[in-house]
């Protein structure tokens, strides 16, 4: 009798899968609309709906650093219809910077794809009294405490944690939602600086609101050359941020496969890679299984570079 049901079942799946999807798809993203995530999934939800045949549309949970979108996703029907766009952040980090979470990044989600990696750039006002890298040091150094800097995702908060402590300055951490509310406040004077993803940093420099001092990547970006990279003060500084679209753990193996098919199908375009480009995005697409292991790796590095910044988890 078990194997009959369980031979039932699989075939009830298989032929689930085979009409996927017939209805439209949640996709969750973990930080407001405007961060770099919401972009992301925006262009990918797009290019999933012209693939399939079914809109795919973005629901924006933003709160305790991704968290409170992953535990939905995570206790969510594991039938395809209630996505994620996950960053670092709640799939890798929030292991280490909560005591407790309600979720398991790894038991608890189906990778599917990941989609890109991005860097993060210092941000102050154009007024600020430090023009470079080397000048923001000093001047930190000679007025600790009296600077603010906020940060709304663990890749902001990491990357502020080790300019402290690598950089041996001090200053107050101020937490956000999400980051466009942080740069938001940079720009209005309530906070001194913030750790801005490229995509929201490249267009505040472009619109001259505030000016960039430094990147989180180990090398200057081509996006912003004239950008030096917080590596060139302070050797062996590096943060990279990404982003990946993950299901429910026990979606169907056959959902799995036709949602990652669709994805690399649709970042190999060059006009979607041309639009990460726009986002200070890299195309960098792996595998489920290369998803999953590359997910275990990070909450390992992650977890190091908390404990190296002095981060205690809340």
């Amino acid at each position: 009798m078990r194997l009959l049901l369980l031979t039932l079942f699989l075939f009830s799946s298989l032929a689930n899968s085979q009409g996927y999807p017939a209805k439209p798809v949640k996709l969750v993203v973990p930080f407001p609309a405007g961060s770099a995530t919401d972009q992301i999934a925006r262009v990918i939800g797009q290019q999933l709906q012209e693939g399939l045949g079914q809109p795919f549309v973005v629901e924006n949970k933003p709160g305790a650093q991704g968290a409170i979108a992953a535990s939905e996703v995570a206790r969510a029907a594991p039938d395809g219809y209630t996505l994620m766009v996950g960053t670092n952040t709640p799939l890798a980090a929030n292991v280490s910077l909560f005591k407790k979470l309600n979720y398991d990044p790894v038991k608890d989600f189906a990778p599917i794809a990941r989609l890109g990696t991005i860097s993060f750039m210092i941000m102050v006002r154009p007024d600020f009294p430090a023009r470079s890298l080397k000048e923001f040091l000093t001047y930190s150094k000679n007025n600790p405490g009296k600077l603010s800097a906020g940060y709304g995702s663990a890749g902001s908060q990491v990357s502020q944690a080790m300019l402290r402590s690598m950089g041996k300055i001090d200053f107050i951490d101020v937490p956000y939602k999400g980051l466009p509310q942080a740069i938001t406040d940079v720009m209005g004077g309530q906070i001194s600086f913030t750790f801005a993803d490229l995509a929201n940093a490249l267009a505040q420099i472009k619109g001259g609101k505030l000016r960039g001092i430094a990147v989180t990547s180990q090398k200057r970006s081509l996006l912003a050359p004239d950008v030096p990279a917080i590596a060139e003060e302070l050797p062996g500084y590096e943060l990279i941020a990404w982003f990946a679209l993950v299901a429910p753990a026990g979606t169907p193996a056959p959902i799995v496969a036709r949602l990652h098919e669709t994805t690399v199908r649709a970042l190999a375009k060059p006009e979607v890679k041309a639009r990460f480009d726009t986002l200070g995005t890299d195309v960098a697409p792996l595998s489920p299984a290369e998803l999953a292991g590359f997910i275990r790796s990070e909450i390992t590095k992650f977890g190091r570079l908390a404990k190296e910044a002095g981060i205690q988890p809340e």
